[in-house]
């Protein structure tokens, strides 16, 4: 379970979710950040969720897609995200721009939900209990709430602005540094895909 809990943080990325929420940051009061990310955590939970009670019964009764081709799928896109992580940093990011109210649904679609997280949700749902699949989502969208406001508030009690620009450095540099795991979990998903087709195939 600690294992998945890894894997799934470094794919949800903390560090490239925050610079991209900085913007939001500053334009939303304290309460209201608080409010719009603790909404958007749960509505991703929520999404995990599914995932996790019915697992590959969603592609296959539902939408009628092998596990694998989404495996390969999340593998590519996670890749195609950790090479732009990595050269471009957070000029990769752009700003949110919506109601208030629509500020939750934006972040947790697609920057905390996405094929990658999903696959791994599934994958979950294989390798755990049910009840060790529900702990660990609950605990990683914790971790994952706490780190962000962590941050947040490390980076608020910073009042110089070269401090706070040297902050902004260091988030962006750990961005590229995970960039290169999230890379590697994009291949490993790509090489497994490929390789359980073809040994259904054959």
């Amino acid at each position: 379970m600690i294992a998945a809990i890894v894997s799934f943080l470094v794919m949800l990325n903390p560090f490239a979710l925050f610079l991209y929420l900085k913007p939001i940051m500053q334009d939303l009061s304290e309460a209201d950040f608080r409010s719009v990310f603790l909404k958007a955590s749960t509505i991703s939970f929520c999404i995990y969720l599914v995932f996790l009670l019915f697992g590959d019964l969603v592609f296959q009764k539902v939408f009628s897609i092998n596990f694998e081709s989404f495996r390969i799928f999340g593998g590519i896109v996670l890749f195609s995200f950790a090479y732009i992580f990595i050269v471009q940093g957070k000029k990769a990011f752009i700003q949110i721009k919506g109601d208030l109210h629509d500020l939750a649904s934006e972040i947790a679609l697609p920057f905390m939900v996405g094929a990658g997280t999903i696959s791994l949700t599934v994958l979950m749902s294989e390798q755990l209990q049910l009840w060790q699949g529900v702990v660990a989502l609950v605990l990683i969208m914790l971790i994952n709430y706490l780190i962000i406001m962590g941050l947040k508030q490390m980076r608020r009690a910073m009042r110089s602005k070269s401090f706070q620009i040297a902050f902004d450095k260091i988030m962006e540099l750990l961005l590229r540094i995970n960039g290169f795991f999230l890379g590697a979990i994009g291949v490993d998903m790509i090489t497994t895909g490929i390789t359980n087709l073809m040994r259904a195939a054959g």
